[in-house]
């Protein structure tokens, strides 16, 4: 089932797939349990509520991903020839 179809900044065409909780946890590498936790405290991934169904659409995980990148501390030094 395609929800959504959105152009990349390349210029393929990438498809905003719905994702069961279960299909979502797999992709974070996550239980279950932890999403549901942080939603009941507001953290996680951007959802969808359909009736009593809860979905994550694929570009929301990869947002989410991209948000909580974290650099090496060692990338956000300067070097110092001294």
């Amino acid at each position: 089932m395609v929800f959504d179809t959105h152009h990349s900044t390349d210029g393929s065409a990438a498809t905003n797939q719905p994702l069961t909780e279960i299909e979502a946890a797999a992709r974070l590498g996550l239980k279950v349990a932890t999403l549901r936790a942080w939603r009941s405290q507001g953290r996680g991934p951007a959802y969808l509520r359909l009736g009593r169904a809860i979905r994550y659409l694929t570009t929301d995980i990869d947002d989410f991903l991209q948000s909580n990148r974290q650099l090496p501390a060692a990338a956000n030094r300067t070097v110092s020839n001294e």
